[in-house]
């Protein structure tokens, strides 16, 4: 039951009466960030959701998107901003992605969408991953984030596949909530301090 239907209404309703009252933060940050990234306050990014389907993550953009000679990306460290480096320090770039469960692409707590290139690597017990809605903080991020190896995160996110409970989303979130109070884990992305994921490591 919680499953298959209590866990998408609190989903919707908490979310949409966060968006509410974090309102005037979101309108004074996209302004700062309007300002800090040319115009461009959001980033959006195709990821992998529940049953492999494809949406639009969003968050508030860190990064310009300043370019070196041959037309790639600078590095993460010389292209974060100042207004950037301060919204990941307490974890404001997140906030957008409550549009995200507000329409039903992820949900509050579950595995972390990761990206679309690696669908193709995972095996038939990583692929598990994708039978619930990906969320904003999961599992794997409570017990390590970027300091575990990615055979360990899959683990994790396996686990809270088969073990989802009401118990243990509350666990979870009374988790996030002192790692983001501690600022632990905080500055590092999914996917910039982690080695990129080859279907072995």
């Amino acid at each position: 039951m919680y499953k298959q239907f209590i866990k998408r209404f609190l989903d919707f309703t908490l979310c949409f009466i966060g968006v509410l009252m974090l309102s005037p933060i979101i309108v004074l940050l996209i302004i700062l960030l309007a300002i800090a990234n040319n115009g461009k306050p959001f980033f959006f990014q195709s990821r992998p959701g529940k049953n492999e389907k494809i949406f639009k993550i969003i968050k508030f953009k860190s990064m310009n998107d300043k370019k070196d000679e041959n037309g790639e990306l600078l590095p993460f460290e010389q292209r974060i901003t100042r207004t950037g480096k301060f919204i990941r320090k307490y974890s404001l770039d997140e906030i957008p992605q409550l549009f995200n469960v507000v329409k039903g692409d992820m949900s509050l707590i579950g595995p972390r969408p990761l990206l679309i290139k690696y669908l193709p690597l995972y095996n038939d017990v990583q692929k598990k991953r994708h039978n619930v809605r990906p969320g904003i903080t999961g599992w794997a991020q409570v017990n390590g984030r970027n300091t575990i190896s990615w055979q360990q995160k899959f683990k994790l996110d396996v686990w809270y596949t088969e073990n989802l409970s009401f118990k243990t989303d509350v666990k979870i979130m009374m988790m996030t909530i002192k790692k983001v109070f501690f600022k632990e884990d905080i500055n590092s992305g999914e996917n910039l301090n982690m080695p990129t994921f080859d279907g072995n490591n």
